[in-house]
């Protein structure tokens, strides 16, 4: 896995600017099911082995609470498991037994992620890592996940979060604007999500961060003749 070309589904242009601390190809699904798999396919097409799902995820599982990471064993998608790959998801961290629900569709209420936990007993929720296990599975490529909680299964998202986002996965000002104005009742529920959202991507820029550090020292030893199979990332 060291040698072959990994490459990195986000959603949102945000979330591309820490997964390049990882040093792999990123590509921008802009936020929806769709998008993450077109931007799986362009991976491929570009010369990918392998696939990452990577970014922000919203938590079904009470425990996990805004900034927490899960590099989860399997991915749900279209109601069928499957698992991620073992040296992949060590090189992000190391899987865990979590589960991550890949949906259609951005999932707002407290009340819907209950029951998709119930359902499925998936512990957090993306639009993106159902995409990358199709795809990769399609094409029989290795694919992981890793993410950050950012909106806890006790919180609404609030109605600016799903409205403000354009194709290219970039909030709009003036659409984030436009909504308060409409309901200005959401302003404390958005500055909580930032505050959340901000927990999340310093997780992710952490983790990202030791990964490229040591894949670049991996690279290093590797021209050198030395093994480095022993370095993986730290929690």
């Amino acid at each position: 896995m060291a040698s072959e070309l990994i490459g990195v589904v986000v959603g949102l242009a945000a979330e591309a600017r820490i997964a390049r601390w990882l040093g792999w190809p990123v590509a921008v699904g802009g936020a929806t099911s769709a998008g993450a798999e077109c931007a799986a396919r362009e991976l491929i097409n570009a010369g990918c082995d392998a696939l990452v799902s990577f970014g922000l995820a919203g938590g079904l599982d009470p425990s996990l609470r805004p900034g927490a990471l899960v590099v989860p064993a399997a991915v749900i998608s279209g109601g069928r498991r499957h698992a991620t790959d073992p040296d992949l998801s060590r090189r992000l961290g190391g899987a865990s037994q979590q589960v991550m629900l890949g949906a259609e569709a951005v999932v707002a209420s407290v009340v819907e992620k209950r029951r998709l936990h119930d359902d499925t007993h998936a512990t957090a929720v993306d639009l993106e890592s159902g995409s990358v296990a199709r795809v990769a599975v399609e094409y029989g490529r290795p694919f992981a996940a890793l993410r950050a909680i950012c909106d806890p299964a006790d919180r609404d998202l609030p109605p600016a979060a799903l409205r403000t986002l354009d194709g290219r996965g970039v909030i709009g000002l003036g659409r984030l604007l436009a909504s308060i104005a409409v309901e200005p009742g959401q302003l404390a529920a958005l500055l909580r999500l930032a505050a959340h959202a901000g927990k999340a991507r310093r997780s992710l820029a952490a983790r990202a961060r030791l990964i490229g550090y040591d894949a670049q020292l991996c690279g290093v030893r590797a021209s050198a003749g030395r093994n480095c199979a022993s370095l993986t990332t730290r929690s």
